[in-house]
């Protein structure tokens, strides 16, 4: 592993680690009252082009980071359309 990819692995776990609290909160307080549904769709979307951009880089960091950040951001939508409805 290259010292480009180890930058690009720290990075990763940081910034999908930083992202998992508020969907373990979302989860157990079933509170999306400050969740966007607008920024969570484009935030979305934009991780999925990023999940795309790292296979077509073959860059294993950004394939990790971005598959574990739009299963989050899926998580997240999910829950501001199923638990908004109350």
């Amino acid at each position: 592993m290259n010292s480009t990819e180890i930058i690009g692995f720290t990075a990763a776990i940081l910034t999908t680690a930083a992202f998992l609290p508020q969907v373990y909160k979302t989860w157990k307080t079933r509170d999306v009252s400050s969740l966007s549904l607008p920024m969570l769709l484009m935030f979305f979307v934009g991780i999925v082009a990023w999940l795309i951009y790292g296979f077509l880089k073959d860059s294993p960091s950004m394939i990790l980071a971005n598959s574990i950040t739009v299963v989050s951001a899926f998580l997240l939508i999910y829950f501001k359309i199923t638990y908004g409805k109350k």
